[in-house]
């Protein structure tokens, strides 16, 4: 559990109280639900679901097994679904190094199946950048500042969230173009303090791509365009989180463990902050 308890309420929708051995403690969902992706996701970005209801259940069953629907608890069989599509990258998810470049630090870099799982569980702070507008960068100074604001005695293996306010936009199609970036320089800043997930409830770690694709063709320069992914760095972004405000800034554990995908450069998660009462 995390190293000094905490409590802001949540929304009871995104809460779920539990006890185990005494203790008391909230699970609070920081994920968004997969579900079919609009009209124009973005490149990479699509999932669909074919979902299959109870009726239609009893039919494939008279198909499979011979067993008439009239024969099933109010003529209904198993519901089902089938991932048609699934951005590894689409909805909540956690990237690995490999989504970044091949190499980092002069390594092969590792793919989501090859990191610890000691990454996605430990204690989290959040840091709270609401007030920034959208294609900020978030720097250092302003880092160090928002961690001593929660309280948080940042550690090595402590997971820390960036919450902008932008979980709001998820559905909308403006979401991609929102939100402030961290900057390479902040993002260093945190794993060279043994930090090896980050987070943010914006649709990426940068500041929005468009905006450093303009600022990158126009100074002709590298470093620019997705500059904190790839700081060559071996670390993992937790991307479209949601509901950040649900947990304390300080005084909370993360859970983000993500699927298990071969040589995946990331996995969807459900993320969940764990919080004493």
């Amino acid at each position: 559990m995390a190293r000094r308890p905490g409590g802001l309420s949540p929304r009871a929708s995104a809460c779920h109280r539990v006890e185990a051995r005494n203790t008391r403690m909230r699970i609070v969902d920081l994920s968004h639900a997969i579900k079919p992706s609009g009209a124009d996701p973005g490149p990479y970005m699509e999932t669909g679901i074919a979902y299959t209801n109870h009726a239609q259940g009893a039919l494939l069953a008279q198909r499979t097994y011979g067993v008439p629907p009239r024969l099933m608890r109010d003529g209904e069989w198993a519901a089902l679904e089938t991932i048609t599509n699934l951005s590894t990258h689409g909805a909540t998810h956690v990237d690995a190094p490999w989504h970044y470049n091949s190499r980092i630090q002069g390594r092969r870099a590792a793919t989501i199946d090859e990191l610890p799982l000691e990454w996605f569980y430990g204690p989290g702070a959040v840091v709270d950048f609401r007030h920034k507008e959208d294609g900020d960068a978030v720097t250092t100074v302003e880092l160090e500042r928002a961690l001593r604001d929660s309280g948080h005695d940042l550690q090595p293996g402590d997971i820390v969230l960036v919450r902008t306010g932008r979980d709001a936009f998820y559905d909308d199609p403006t979401y991609a173009s929102r939100g402030p970036g961290v900057t390479v320089e902040a993002t260093r800043f945190l794993y060279d303090r043994g930090v090896r997930v980050m987070g943010i409830d914006a649709w990426g770690w940068d500041r929005p791509l468009h905006l450093e694709a303009r600022e990158a063709v126009e100074r002709d320069a590298t470093g620019v365009f997705w500059a904190a992914h790839q700081a060559d760095l071996a670390y993992s972004q937790l991307e479209r989180l949601a509901n950040l405000g649900a947990v304390p800034p300080t005084g909370f554990t993360v859970a983000c463990f993500p699927l298990k995908i071969a040589g995946g450069s990331a996995a969807p998660a459900r993320v969940v902050g764990i919080v004493a009462d």
